[in-house]
């Protein structure tokens, strides 16, 4: 009687004998090397149920603790570092990737190369750079959450700024333009009275890359626009004055579709950014009645025109800096593929140079239950 061979898994490794990385950053030191810092769990914590402060854990009984070390590229950065710690260096549950300042400025793709071609890393995490060190971001101890890897990855969840994936930052490096978009962030000072590590992660701004290399940034405000025309915007507000009237009202954006048309007209470049938006009234600060439809058009016209302008902020921002990272390289490609191919090497003069042309729609969908401002009499209200 044949008898088969049933073969274990010979292969396995359990999690206890993981170090289980939750976020990692990437920097650059004076001599040119390179220092790979992890934030690692730390299982003591979490079976204990996260006791009071302490080395790497924060007020609420933080997880984790942050180990480093340097050397000549991110690969033996990494094997040195495996030789610290007592457990193998799993990457599979690692989320969040920063880039030190330093380290963008002067090209990240030897560092992106490793994290794409090693099987662990998830092309979905997200990619960030920071002001300063990217350790710092780490070490912080926000006091909201276990640890700051946790913090950075639900700011993108919520769209506070781009959401950029390794996946998405490979894409943009690989397109036509070559130009990149990565949120950049700093750390929130603590408050008086707060530890000096219990700063909190968030999003000020863009970086900008030409290739791989980070050639400069876009305050909060400059990127606002951007977020438009990626068509990211879900979790802020737009507070509007409309004109000739006192108060304020307040909309939130609650979808918008952008369609980009190029355009060569007798040898000039031209681009039509066509956005259609829609946005619900969240405050009404006016004494504008928005039941009544001449009442919302003038709130309408006062959102097409805030968008209008905003976005007209970001394009002359991104085409003084030649970063294309709305790909409109890659529209002209499509549409004009011989065209393109012959301009491609002066393509960042073009659109440097290019005339982009403005339509954008905006829309109130939603006026709210009340459509009387509330407070206010009812002869105090404005029907137009």
């Amino acid at each position: 009687m044949a008898i088969p061979s049933i073969t274990g898994c010979w292969d396995r490794v359990e999690i206890n004998d993981l170090a289980i990385v939750t976020a990692a950053s990437i920097d650059k030191k004076d001599n040119g090397s390179i220092e790979l810092s992890i934030q690692v769990f730390i299982p003591k914590s979490i079976s204990s149920g996260g006791g009071g402060g302490g080395p790497g854990q924060g007020a609420g009984g933080a997880t984790t603790l942050v180990k480093s070390d340097v050397g000549s590229n991110l690969s033996e950065a990494l094997s040195k570092l495996q030789g610290k710690v007592p457990r193998k260096v799993f990457w599979g549950h690692c989320k969040v990737f920063v880039f030190g300042e330093r380290l963008a400025k002067e090209g990240i793709q030897e560092q992106l190369d490793f994290l794409l071609r090693h099987p662990q890393p998830r092309e979905r995490a997200n990619v960030y750079v920071s002001k300063g060190k990217g350790k710092a971001i780490l070490e912080s101890l926000p006091p909201l959450e276990v640890y700051s890897g946790e913090v950075i990855k639900e700011l993108s969840d919520l769209h506070m700024g781009l959401h950029v994936t390794l996946h998405n930052l490979a894409e943009m490096l690989t397109s036509k333009s070559q130009a990149v978009a990565l949120p950049l962030i700093k750390i929130l000072p603590p408050a008086k009275g707060e530890a000096k590590l219990q700063g909190i992660p968030y999003i000020f701004g863009t970086a900008l890359f030409k290739k791989d290399k980070m050639t400069g940034t876009m305050t909060e405000n400059e990127a606002r626009g951007l977020l438009w025309l990626k068509a990211e915007l879900e979790s802020y507000t737009v507070t509007l004055k409309p004109e000739g009237m006192e108060g304020l009202i307040s909309i939130k954006p609650i979808s918008s579709h952008v369609h980009i048309i190029p355009q060569i007209v007798n040898g000039n470049w031209k681009a039509l950014v066509k956005i259609d938006t829609d946005g619900t009234v969240i405050q009404n600060g006016t004494k504008l009645n928005l039941s009544v439809p001449e009442s919302l058009k003038i709130v309408e016209h006062t959102y097409q025109k805030d968008v209008e302008k905003r976005i007209r902020l970001t394009l002359l921002h991104l085409q003084g800096n030649g970063a294309d990272v709305i790909g409109l390289a890659k529209e002209f490609y499509r549409k004009y593929p011989n065209e393109f191919s012959e301009a491609e090497n002066d393509w960042k003069r073009i659109f440097k140079d290019m005339e982009v042309e403005m339509d954008v729609t905006a829309h109130i969908r939603r006026q709210g239950y009340i459509n009387k401002t509330g407070g206010l009499q009812e002869e105090e209200v404005k029907e137009r």
